[in-house]
């Protein structure tokens, strides 16, 4: 006769048993989960990105968490990865405020199983599997440094408004600028730097103080996207439109009063929505092993196929919006 301690064990053995086929539909049926970080989840530029994510998402049957810091704050990003990793999400997709900084956690989420992409801003080659890279920084600081030059004439001062002087896909940006300036603009002078801390107001009250301060100064380069309306805001109230010059990248929707005022003379981007869209395809894709190391390229869904350089899969060459153009587009 089996004693009573036997018998609650067997009875258990079988109950397991008969749940397994349960369990295995249920985690057949389980949808993946990728959460998106941006740089600053108030940001119109990453608001866009999640549209584009989101369509992505409902495509591809996922759940999506977009979560990030209401400013651009590098610890803060730390904090939300960590939380993910809690949380045992399948794949983050993260556009990287500081990438020494952001790197560790997100090396620490790949140990625990987590993949990780990165999008706009890179991470360290080894704390994730891929960048969605919207266009490499060459082709948009020459893109930048060119159209400035076209509006100056070639000669003549500008300065320069970025989000924060830590941001590593700025600093690249700002190194391509300066070697073109160097190299084919020896009229011009970059005659000031200043963060805005991705806030348009800071950027407005930033471009006030670069006119005062340099007054032969021809344009303003804003190279993140508050940057753009804030400094052009500027120009405006100071009554400068036309003598002082406006550009940089932002989105067309935030910009197109400024360029019909002629306050703004053209904004250098990429389709946001695309880019969003274009990071969830390739985080899923590598969370089920169909994107793999060595790959020449992608296809994303609606958007078609791109090319992959490396552990780079590029959206493509920056765009420029003007007014004979900015009405054609919605983002």
């Amino acid at each position: 006769m089996k004693s009573l301690p036997l018998r609650l064990l067997l009875a258990l053995g079988l109950l397991l048993t008969s749940l397994a086929p349960v369990a295995s539909a249920a985690a057949a049926n389980q949808k993946l989960v990728v959460a998106m970080l941006p740089k600053a989840k108030g940001n119109a530029y990453f608001i866009s990105c999640k549209a584009g994510a989101e369509k992505a998402a409902k495509e591809l049957g996922v759940e999506l968490l977009f979560d990030g810091p209401t400013d651009s704050n590098a610890a803060k990003q730390n904090e939300i990865v960590e939380n993910w990793i809690t949380l045992g999400v399948d794949v983050i997709v993260a556009a990287c405020e500081n990438k020494e900084g952001i790197s560790t956690a997100l090396r620490k989420a790949q140990k625990q199983g987590i993949k990780v992409v990165t999008y706009d801003a890179d991470a360290l080659p080894d704390s994730r599997s891929y960048f969605v890279n919207q266009a490499t920084p060459e082709g948009i600081g020459y893109s930048l440094m060119d159209e400035a030059a076209r509006l100056m004439n070639n000669e003549g001062e500008f300065a320069i408004i970025t989000a924060s002087l830590t941001a590593s896909n700025q600093q690249e940006w700002m190194k391509h600028i300066q070697a073109r300036l160097a190299a084919k603009y020896p009229k011009m002078k970059l005659a000031i730097t200043r963060p805005c801390d991705d806030m348009k107001d800071k950027a407005q009250s930033e471009a006030t103080a670069m006119m005062s301060a340099n007054p032969n100064l021809k344009l303003i380069m804003a190279i993140c996207s508050p940057g753009v309306p804030g400094a052009a805001e500027a120009v405006k109230q100071a009554g400068k439109t036309g003598k002082v010059k406006v550009i940089g990248l932002g989105l067309p929707n935030e910009n197109k009063r400024y360029v019909h005022d002629g306050v703004t003379d053209s904004v250098i981007l990429w389709n946001t929505m695309d880019l969003g869209y274009l990071s969830i395809y390739a985080g899923v894709s590598v969370a089920k092993n169909e994107l793999k190391p060595g790959a020449a390229s992608f296809k994303a869904g609606t958007l078609g196929t791109f090319e992959i350089k490396g552990d780079n899969i590029l959206l493509g060459k920056p765009y420029i919006f003007n007014k004979g153009n900015i009405d054609q587009f919605d983002f």
